[in-house]
């Protein structure tokens, strides 16, 4: 009797090993974006990284992007998140799009890259963002991120919605609109090259309109956000010339409920790669231990803060 209870507890522990084996590390979904946008592409590259050097498998999925992002993480259908910078100060602070209450429950991990609030247009007539009166303009999903950026675009340049006639379309719908002769403009915020904009550019007339002098010193003065941005010549089909605008930042974030070391791991196996991973997706020669750590209005998870600080680089935590 003793042998056969000393068997099933050889046999109980080596089923058990093999399932740890064959698990692996710990499990994590990340939102992104559209599928033709830059979150979905660049979050593919990250998630990679963390999976090898982090030994966490990252499930990337496409999303409608920041707002459903930091909602995904809050209902725990997501753990890691890519966000604007300005989104996520209206979650943290219960403003906007989050009126209805202000959501806590994620933590940045680290900026990443610039994100262009660009004006795509087949439009030979639409030459600044005031030409858009009249017109019909896709400004994102209501309650978006590309939302309020295409508000406070048109604000600044004298302009309401309802001085154009609004579409509240994604990326991908935007530029099929645009092809067909839909709609006159689109705003699209992204980092740049964006591949539906890129798309567009290569088998249309397409060009990006400037947003710059007056109408970005007047957005930056009154949403401390933004910071102007040149997209440079050669970006997209066809461009000769550099483009001025206006940036907000991707963030990575993640659930306040995850581990302080899997945070710790994960962040390293970004910033400890960033050479490699630019070789991978262009906006990987945008990371840096200065830009993930300036200009955030939410707090750090702690795991982020202690690789961070192991760099020479203070981040405020709760």
């Amino acid at each position: 009797m003793k042998m056969r209870k000393l068997f099933a507890v050889l046999m109980a522990a080596a089923i058990a090993v093999s399932l740890c084996a064959c698990g692996g590390g710990a499990k994590m979904t990340m939102g992104t974006g559209s599928a033709t946008g830059t979150y979905y592409g660049f979050g593919g590259v990250l998630g990679q990284y963390i999976k090898n050097y982090a030994d966490i498998e990252v499930t990337v999925v496409s999303t409608d992007g920041s707002k459903a992002n930091i909602q995904g993480i809050d209902a725990g259908d997501y753990q890691l998140g890519t966000v604007q910078s300005d989104v996520m100060a209206y979650a943290w602070e219960g403003m906007r799009s989050f009126e209805g209450g202000k959501i806590d429950s994620f933590r940045v991990v680290a900026g990443l890259y610039a994100e262009a609030v660009q004006l795509v247009t087949m439009d030979e007539n639409i030459k600044s963002v005031a030409d858009l009166k009249g017109r019909s303009v896709s400004i994102g999903a209501p309650g978006s991120g590309v939302y309020f950026n295409a508000i406070d675009v048109l604000t600044a340049a004298g302009l309401s919605e309802a001085d154009i006639n609004p579409q509240y379309q994604s990326f991908s719908d935007s530029t099929d609109a645009l092809k067909d002769g839909k709609i006159d403009a689109a705003f699209i915020v992204a980092g740049a090259p964006t591949p539906a904009i890129t798309e567009l550019c290569t088998t249309n007339s397409a060009y990006l309109v400037p947003i710059d002098g007056d109408v970005a010193a007047s957005l930056m003065d009154s949403c401390p956000f933004y910071t102007t941005y040149s997209i440079p010549a050669g970006t997209y089909p066809g461009q000769t010339n550099d483009v001025e605008t206006v940036t907000v930042k991707a963030t990575l974030i993640v659930s306040a409920k995850a581990e302080d070391d899997q945070v710790y791991n994960l962040t390293k196996a970004i910033f400890d790669h960033m050479s490699d991973i630019a070789k991978e997706n262009g906006k990987g020669a945008e990371l840096s231990i200065a830009n993930a750590t300036s200009g955030m209005t939410a707090p750090f998870h702690p795991g982020a803060a202690r690789y961070f600080a192991e760099q020479g680089f203070t981040v405020p935590t709760v």
